[in-house]
């Protein structure tokens, strides 16, 4: 982790305990190449450093949603993916990386390329046979020419162009492994959540995940998205920034100190001082969360 990702971690477990909610610890290990037990277990000593405790899941998976490892989650992917191939709007997709960018799909400014149809069916919903598909393929999900509209807790009323700014999506990889949209919406819809907090580099998907949600007649979450924390070039915390990844601070810092700066940062605290999780529980309000592309750091 850096220091991004446990200032959402900060404002989500923050956000429950002035509920009186449960905070789930999931691991999402989706993709088996970037997925070691030895990450996920780093993951669960720097909370607990911290001072955020998870009210269930985690690699020991407590709790009643078991198991909480999205690897160990693909059959119940599998059920929910038959449930959407049913309605004739998946389709099988033989597209490449680089077929998808020759077709010159239209760009987003964050990099996100926009899927321009070369595989889909001319006529949907269809329900294609499994056995009439013989190549290496993923499953993509049509989106129709529809608005998702939804209330963000800090950036407020979006409207979302699925087919312009999000296009037809991926459910699962030509490799096999499950794209991270169905498994996050199966998932927090049979763990219960009824709040997601996450940073604002997926607004968009929130559109996506709703789109999902009432394909399959669940209920949607609500969301609360959080301005990215920056480096002073203004780029978004990443790897890149050791100096600033869990590592290295916990050697700079007690956990007390490093909470406060992060408080400060959220606007809940008038200027950084050491504090625990536990201190800021009764002072915390979304509204403090100030609506910002960024803060640098």
């Amino acid at each position: 982790m850096h220091l991004g990702n446990v200032f959402t971690a900060l404002l989500s477990w923050l956000s429950v305990r002035k509920a009186g909610g449960r905070w789930i610890l999931r691991i999402e290990d989706l993709d088996p190449q970037r997925s070691r037990e030895e990450y996920a277990r780093q993951i669960e000593d720097d909370l607990l450093w911290l001072g955020l405790e998870w009210d269930e899941g985690g690699l020991a998976g407590r709790g009643d949603s078991a198991p909480y490892r999205q690897s160990l989650r693909g059959e119940i992917y599998e059920t929910y993916l038959r449930r959407l191939e049913s309605t004739g709007y998946t389709y099988p997709c033989v597209c490449t990386r680089a077929d998808i960018m020759a077709t010159q799909a239209p760009h987003q400014s964050d990099g996100r390329v926009i899927y321009g149809g070369r595989c889909r069916p001319a006529t949907l919903p269809c329900v294609l046979p499994a056995e009439n598909v013989t190549a290496r393929h993923a499953v993509r999900l049509y989106v129709p020419e529809d608005e998702i509209c939804f209330s963000d807790r800090v950036y407020g009323p979006q409207r979302v162009s699925l087919a312009a700014e999000c296009g037809d999506f991926v459910l699962r990889r030509a490799d096999g492994a499950w794209a991270y949209q169905l498994a996050v919406v199966v998932d927090d819809a049979l763990m219960g959540v009824t709040e997601v907090v996450r940073g604002n580099d997926l607004l968009l998907s929130a559109a996506q995940q709703i789109y999902l949600y009432r394909l399959l007649g669940l209920q949607s979450p609500s969301y609360a998205h959080l301005p990215l924390l920056c480096n002073q070039d203004g780029q978004r915390l990443s790897k890149r920034d050791s100096s600033l990844s869990m590592d290295r601070l916990r050697e700079a810092y007690i956990p007390e100190r490093l909470v406060g700066h992060l408080a400060w940062l959220a606007g809940l605290l008038p200027q950084p001082q050491a504090c625990r999780p536990d201190d800021l529980i009764e002072a915390f309000d979304w509204n403090c969360i100030k609506p910002l592309s960024g803060i640098t750091v």
